[in-house]
């Protein structure tokens, strides 16, 4: 529609033309407080929700290879485009001196990506049964477009490593 000097839009021009368009651009398009609104092609907007989980329980594990702890998690569920940045944390000790312990994260439903240490979070080398808070924060810009999982999964390099006020934190790209 273009517009012409001393010319009147109806209002079925108006709302076309006009309302739909202001109703498309991220003003218009947010639902909540909170909403993160990203570029899916040129020209185009597609609204993304962070989230956020944590467990607070502290948790045991003696498994050298990245496992669950007794309660899963934290866990979010998330519609993503390709990338995502997730932050993750827990409070980790262990009951042997010199051990290391592991926090990571996992990727599964439309994508499938493994906890790996070359993302994950570490405590080493601290005394037994001493308590350090590490965190980490990783950029994955390998994801399939759709609803993803991120686990936080555990593993300890010797004896037994617990785990606890463990966060996880998702933000969509």
């Amino acid at each position: 529609m273009t517009a012409v000097a001393n010319t009147v839009f109806t209002s079925t021009q108006w709302n076309t033309h006009v309302r739909d368009n202001l109703n498309a651009t991220m003003t218009g398009t947010a639902a909540a407080a909170g909403d993160w609104f990203v570029s899916s092609a040129a020209n185009t907007i597609v609204r993304r929700i962070p989230a956020a989980a944590n467990v607070t329980t502290a948790q045991t594990t003696t498994s050298t290879s990245y496992t669950n702890l007794t309660t899963t998690g934290p866990a979010v569920t998330i519609t993503t485009g390709t990338s995502a940045l997730v932050m993750f944390g827990a409070a980790m000790s262990s009951n042997t001196t010199d051990a290391a312990c592991f926090m990571s994260v996992d990727v599964s439903s439309a994508t499938t990506i493994a906890a790996n240490d070359d993302w994950g979070t570490w405590m080493d080398g601290v005394p037994a049964s001493n308590t350090v808070h590490m965190g980490m924060a990783k950029l994955f810009t390998n994801l399939t477009a759709g609803s993803n999982v991120f686990t936080a999964k555990y593993r300890t390099s010797t004896g037994t490593a617990t785990f606890s006020n463990r966060h996880l934190m998702v933000i969509p790209f």
